[in-house]
């Protein structure tokens, strides 16, 4: 088998292709080679590769910055999307695709699953909600891997190294207290969709995380406890709760981001590890 893997210079690519490349021949590339702003640029790589899997770690993530740039948003998370998996489908190659929460809106009060109706609040998740429709309309062997609140040792910035870079600046930090989800760990992240590869669930939604619930403020703290317990370099020494209306941001965020992950643990037959389990793995693997 050949795994074609894109967004190798992202947070979530970095961690999946020394995974990918133990279990097949992965070739992997960034946006320099396959730009999906840039169709051609998709089917020049699909023609000369030619996999039998796509792994689509690739993605316009810059949230608020989507609501300036919802054109480049829309090609790259949407049209581009679609264009990956129609090519896909005509080579027969199966497409793995990482798709977000923030096709949600954040009102419910339980865990959405996969089947749970979408409205996203603003141009990122609408762009994101276009590049699943693409793929479900397109048909083919495709499996969209929805997951949420993702950070890791690799790629430019997520909220713990925010957290990490702030705290061994300042005394006091404001943390955002509500707004709920599951922090999860590119690290694993990738380990699922390598399980994904293996086990081969039938096309569809799926949804992935690290178990259990926090707020950004609960995320912060335990940052800080762990990152005090491995002796990192941090100055702050208070983190004060703050309401989402306290910190207004040019996108709207999902005021509940619980993905229920019932449907992918059945497949896998394995539940994903408790987020804090999981933080203190990334800090662990970060520091030393």
């Amino acid at each position: 088998m050949k795994i074609l893997l894109t967004g190798i210079t992202g947070q979530l690519g970095q961690e999946l292709q020394p995974i990918l490349a133990k279990t097949a021949e992965t070739v992997a590339v960034d946006r320099t080679a396959l730009d999906l702003a840039q169709p051609d640029t998709i089917r020049s790589v699909m023609a000369e590769v030619k996999p039998d899997l796509v792994v689509n770690a690739a993605a316009y993530t810059a949230v608020d910055k989507s609501e300036s740039e919802p054109e480049l948003a829309n090609a790259v998370n949407g049209t581009g999307v679609g264009i990956l998996a129609e090519i896909a489908r005509e080579l027969g190659a199966r497409l793995i695709h990482i798709s977000t929460d923030y096709v949600f809106d954040g009102s419910q009060s339980q865990p959405y699953q996969p089947d749970s109706p979408t409205n996203p609040l603003g141009v990122y998740g609408q762009s994101k909600l276009a590049g699943e429709k693409a793929i479900q309309e397109i048909g083919g062997d495709s499996i969209i891997i929805r997951t949420a609140w993702v950070y890791g040792a690799g790629g430019k910035g997520n909220f713990v190294k925010t957290m990490l870079r702030l705290g061994g600046d300042r005394q006091e930090l404001r943390v955002v207290s509500d707004q709920v989800g599951s922090p999860t760990w590119t690290g694993d992240l990738a380990e699922a969709i390598a399980s994904v590869i293996q086990h081969s669930p039938e096309p569809g939604i799926y949804h992935y995380t690290n178990s259990g619930v926090a707020s950004w403020y609960d995320f912060a703290i335990a940052i800080f406890e762990e990152a005090a317990a491995l002796r990192f370099p941090l100055k702050v020494q208070r983190v004060v709760p703050i309401t989402t209306a306290e910190y207004p941001t040019p996108a709207r965020r999902p005021s509940y981001s619980v993905l229920s992950h019932t449907k992918l643990s059945a497949a896998l037959r394995t539940y994903p590890p408790h987020w804090r389990q999981a933080l203190r793995q990334m800090l662990e693997s970060f520091k030393f």
